[in-house]
């Protein structure tokens, strides 16, 4: 099986002035279907940008990107919208709900605009509530709900049509740390189940949960290791169960 996440020279160069700044240059990785990834670095790093770029949000000035097997950086932007729509999830940092719908209105959206009927898109969107414990919170409008209760509808909106790959930059960024931490576990449970993540981070606490850290420089790969800490609850399990 191919890679999920397949990228060779990838790079975005930005002027700045009388000047270039590389914010990803010549990045090369694969990503694996079931991964959970974290990519780390300080500001300034190149960690969003490369996010933007693995999310069709845009795109490379030099570089390949295959996602499952396809090249998409070349494709229309109508290709690449629909390819984000069924095959991709985001969670930001900041829950970007729609103030005027409820919780299992907000799920139901990317479903809406992949054309799925009403009733298979509301069973969809309870069944999406009821997988990250808000199964009675669907008729709760955003402002109704707590920080981590509405990071956790972001989390049934990005998963509830089944994609390939979920995104999230920074997700518990404007979390306190005990309701990071039930996010994180949420995203740990998310990877046994079999979904391929992506966690843009600069806190080593964040990072240290997923199984793979890859780190960038000024846009560049510096690291690309399997997570050995015992931080995470996933690899403390794994080591303390060898033989």
């Amino acid at each position: 099986m191919q890679p999920l996440v397949r990228t060779a020279g990838l790079s975005k160069h930005y002027p700045c002035g009388g000047a270039i700044v590389r914010a990803v240059s010549n990045v090369s990785l694969a990503i694996e279907h079931g991964e959970f990834v974290a990519i780390r670095g300080r500001s300034g790093s190149g960690k969003s940008t490369l996010m933007n770029l693995l999310g069709l949000l845009d795109r490379p000035d030099f570089g390949d990107y295959a996602l499952n097997g396809r090249e998409v950086a070349g494709l229309s932007e109508d290709r690449r919208a629909a390819i984000r729509r069924h095959d991709i999830g985001f969670v930001f940092q900041v829950p970007a709900l729609l103030p005027r719908a409820t919780a299992l209105e907000n799920v139901e959206l990317p479903l809406v605009y992949a054309g799925i009927p009403p009733s298979r898109r509301r069973r969809a969107a309870k069944d999406a509530l009821e997988r990250v414990g808000l199964a009675d919170r669907g008729h709760h409008w955003p402002n109704q709900l707590s920080g981590g209760e509405q990071q956790r509808v972001v989390i049934a909106r990005a998963t509830v049509n089944d994609p390939a790959l979920i995104l999230a930059d920074e997700p518990t960024g404007s979390l306190d740390s005990a309701t990071s931490d039930e996010i994180l576990s949420l995203f740990e449970t998310l990877h046994r189940d079999g979904r391929t993540i992506i966690v843009i981070t600069h806190a080593t606490d964040v990072a240290d949960r997923a199984r793979r850290q890859i780190t960038l420089h000024d846009g560049r790969v510096i690291k690309d290791a399997e997570v050995t800490t015992k931080n995470s609850p996933l690899n403390a399990a794994a080591l303390d169960s060898s033989p």
